[in-house]
C-alpha cells in the first residue's frame, strides 16, 4: 500500500458517532434515569458518558471506591451532594467533580427539585454495572444495598466499609 492511501485510509476509517436528543440507551434504577450516551463502544473503550436524572430526595449507592477508573461528575442542573470519605460538597450547575480510583465516595439528591449531571467512566466497565442493576429490578428484585455491593464487586470496586 502506498503512504498516499494508507493517509487517506487512515482518515476515513474513524467513525463519528453522534448521539441526538432522544437517542442512547436508557438505564432505570428506581428514582435515576440514566441515558448511555457512550458506552465505549466508539472510543475504544477509554471513556464512557451518560446523562443522569436523579429525581428529588434520591439516595444514591452505598459509598464505594474504584480501583480501575476515574469517574467524572459534571452538574447540569439542580444540586448533587457528593460525599467523599466523611466530607459533603453540595455541586450545583456548573460544577465538575472528579473522582480518582482509591477515592471513597457516593452521590444523591437532598433536594426538592430534580438534578441532572452528566458522568464520564474511564475506562468504560462501569456502564454495565448499571445494566446489572437494572437487570436486577427487572427481575423483581430491590435494589438493596448488598445488591449494589454484589454488582460493584465484578467491576473493580468495593464499598467503603471503613466510613459505613
Amino acid at each position: 500500500m502506498t503512504e498516499e492511501a494508507k493517509t487517506s485510509e487512515s482518515q476515513a476509517d474513524p467513525a463519528v458517532s453522534v448521539m441526538g436528543p432522544g437517542d442512547g440507551e436508557t438505564i432505570v434504577l428506581g428514582t435515576t434515569r440514566m441515558r448511555v450516551l457512550e458506552d465505549g463502544s466508539h472510543t475504544g473503550h477509554r471513556l464512557a458518558i451518560a446523562e443522569s436524572v436523579l429525581a428529588p430526595h434520591t439516595q444514591g449507592p452505598p459509598q464505594h471506591r474504584h480501583a480501575q477508573h476515574d469517574e467524572g461528575f459534571y452538574i447540569l442542573s439542580g444540586t448533587v451532594r457528593f460525599t467523599v470519605g466523611d466530607e459533603d460538597h453540595d455541586a450545583t450547575a456548573g460544577t465538575l467533580v472528579m473522582v480518582p480510583p482509591g477515592t471513597p465516595h457516593t452521590f444523591a439528591n437532598p433536594s426538592d427539585q430534580p438534578a441532572v449531571m452528566l458522568s464520564t467512566f474511564t475506562p468504560d466497565l462501569y456502564v454495565q454495572y448499571f445494566r446489572d442493576l437494572q437487570k436486577v429490578l427487572a427481575g423483581g428484585r430491590p435494589l438493596t444495598p448488598q445488591a449494589h455491593i454484589d454488582a460493584m464487586s465484578r467491576y473493580a470496586t468495593e464499598p467503603a466499609t471503613d466510613l459505613a
